[in-house]
């Protein structure tokens, strides 16, 4: 089983520098509308079977055009919803390069508990059990290698991809999710594979499943491309 992890478009949190956590009425700003639509553009000629998605404005906006094209109506799934950040919501990434917690998130992450919001563990916990379960619900359902689609935020696809790489979390700011990008884990009866990250533009149609798809270990051993620039908390201020 294939998912495409999908970071929302651009948000206006984004462009105000603020992080932006489960506040309402974050939406996606104008290049971040451009961005659902090349979204759309990328992935609408896959066979994708289904959409998950955060409940949050901002990720219902940025699979919507993609949901038209392929007329499939989104799962609302609340495990992969953003962090709750707590005390940290809507302050400015400027001014919170102060506090002596940034040094944590950006150090040993494994050990940030946001005040009067959540851990980052805890995050990790959540959404890795959210995409597995639905992997393995999907694999179930239609008893084939199939391709879907799970729209999230920086921080908690971030610590999917952590997870799927085998690695601590202590380790996942080094890694990065931009807005409106995509990473690609196939999930195998032994282990997963991460097959891409943080990308934003290549050709994806070699992640359609072949008729006869297997599903051991070798199957998931295809080339990887991978982007590696810089990141803040979350991937990007104002997750």
């Amino acid at each position: 089983m294939t998912v495409i992890l999908l970071r929302h478009g651009r948000s206006t949190s984004n462009t105000a520098g603020t992080l932006a956590g489960r506040s309402e009425g974050v939406e996606l700003d104008d290049r971040g509308r451009e961005q659902a639509q090349a979204v759309a553009e990328r992935l609408g000629v896959l066979p994708v079977v289904e959409i998950v998605r955060s409940p949050l404005l901002r990720c219902e906006q940025t699979v919507e055009p993609l949901a038209t094209r392929l007329g499939l109506t989104p799962m609302v799934e609340d495990r992969i919803v953003e962090v709750d950040y707590g005390q940290w919501t809507g302050r400015t990434i400027k001014e919170l390069l102060a506090e002596p917690l940034w040094k944590v998130v950006q150090q040993h992450p494994s050990a940030a508990v946001f005040p009067e919001g959540e851990g980052l563990a805890t995050v990790q916990q959540r959404a890795v059990q959210a995409i597995r379960e639905h992997d393995a619900r999907l694999a179930a359902h239609h008893g084939r290698d199939v391709l879907w689609v799970a729209c999230s935020h920086g921080d908690v696809i971030k610590s999917v991809l952590s997870d799927a790489m085998g690695a601590h979390l202590d380790s996942f700011q080094r890694i990065v999710a931009d807005p409106a990008s995509i990473s690609v884990v196939r999930y195998t009866s032994t282990r997963p594979f991460v097959l891409r990250t943080n990308d934003t533009g290549s050709d994806l149609s070699v992640f359609v499943p072949k008729a006869e798809e297997p599903t051991s270990d070798e199957a998931g051993a295809k080339p990887d491309v991978a982007d590696t620039s810089d990141a803040v908390v979350g991937g990007g201020a104002g997750t």
